[in-house]
């Protein structure tokens, strides 16, 4: 079958890999519709990740339909529509039945690699190097899906692939963020970046009850479409004092609850080999502004895939203004049906942020696009079924 494969720093081509086979009873393998890029890959795209091999399959968010299942999958069919959840949950080790898919300590099958960096296993994630289980990414003709009553969900008819495509994880990572930062009415909310996760981040603040969202980005054509899709506020992104501006929006209080949702700040240049051997630190000013913009006693959440160190992380902030700081990258399977059923009920539009459709063989140029945010790319969405154009 054909796949979009990481080939070097910066580099990835459409390779023919084998096909993928049901390996145990709780398999699925599905045959991918859509797939999307996400800001997550960027690092991986740039050869900032360890482990990360020449062929491997990039790409986590992706929907399609069921065309083989193992005889212990009860909950699809051949011929389904499901959106696969990009985080691999087994469903029934302690952190899965404590509501914690996200946390899940059986989806990672090689898990000394990140024991090694964080102290614990990561979660199975798809289209991620070994260190996070090696399950090949979406960007492909088919998936195999591990656990798939776990993390493949039906789409109901109503919701086009579009819009179910960011139920994988955009949206989780949205909902998980406002839940993590105890978004509650009347809460005031501000969101470090308007790409997908923003500002769906900020759309689940307000339907959490969030008196008021405010949205920062330094592209005015992401900040336009996050006023005209979420209802948020927007500030120039030629202000000079940010958390400034957000003390005078606030009574000079601070928001109560700050989520950045940028990732670490990235000047298209691939890491070098001695970079990632010796754990350069990477210094996100997002994360800095959010901590020093937040209201004492306030909640900042980091959302952005970070692959290593962090420098100047202001820590005594942390202490002297009794923040708390939350971490996940999103939801696995705990809220997808929910969004699901949103979206349904028009609650939850997400189509709007697929502003560019290419086939499978237009990859690199998708994720050029995506990276250099060009032609006001937000995501690129990926179809093996679309002809290579010419």
């Amino acid at each position: 079958m054909r796949a979009l494969c990481w080939t070097g720093a910066g580099r990835v081509a459409v390779r023919q890999v084998p096909d993928p086979e049901l390996r145990n009873g709780h398999d699925a393998i599905v045959r991918v519709r859509l797939s999307a890029t996400c800001g997550g890959d960027l690092p991986l795209l740039a050869g900032r990740a360890p482990y990360l091999a020449d062929g491997d399959v990039l790409g986590h968010e992706f929907l399609g339909e069921v065309v083989a299942v193992g005889p212990q999958v009860h909950r699809h069919r051949v011929g389904d529509r499901v959106v696969v959840s990009s985080t691999v949950a087994c469903g029934s080790c302690w952190q899965c039945r404590s509501g914690a898919p996200w946390c899940c300590d059986n989806g990672n099958l090689v898990p000394e690699a990140s024991e090694l960096a964080y102290g614990q296993a990561v979660p199975g994630a798809f289209g991620r190097p070994t260190a996070a289980g090696g399950f090949a990414g979406g960007h492909a003709e088919y998936v195999r899906v591990p656990y798939a009553d776990v993390g493949a969900f039906g789409i109901p008819d109503e919701v086009s692939d579009e819009r179910a495509l960011f139920a994988a994880d955009a949206a989780p990572a949205g909902w998980l963020a406002a839940e993590l930062g105890g978004v509650h009415p009347g809460a005031v909310v501000a969101v470090w970046g308007a790409g997908a996760v923003g500002q769906l981040t900020a759309r689940a603040a307000s339907l959490l009850g969030a008196d008021r969202v405010i949205i920062m980005d330094p592209r005015e054509d992401r900040l336009r479409m996050a006023r005209r899709h979420t209802d948020a506020e927007t500030v120039d992104p030629r202000h000079p004092d940010i958390p400034a501006e957000l003390r005078e929006r606030t009574g000079g209080r601070g928001p109560d609850i700050c989520v950045e949702a940028v990732g670490p700040a990235w000047d298209g240049r691939p890491r070098s080999l001695a970079e990632r051997l010796t754990g350069a630190a990477e210094r996100p000013p997002a994360v800095h502004e959010a901590m020093h913009s937040c209201r004492k006693g306030g909640t900042v959440v980091v959302l952005g895939e970070f692959t290593g160190q962090v420098d100047a992380f202001p820590l005594g902030a942390v202490g002297a203004k009794g923040l708390r700081v939350r971490g996940a990258r999103q939801h696995g399977a705990g809220q997808v049906p929910t969004l699901l059923e949103r979206m349904a009920r028009d609650e939850l539009r997400t189509e709007h942020l697929a502003t560019h459709r290419l086939p499978l063989e237009e990859g690199a140029r998708g994720y050029a696009l995506f990276r250099d945010r060009r032609d006001g790319c937000v995501r690129a969405l990926f179809s093996p079924d679309l002809p290579p154009a010419g």
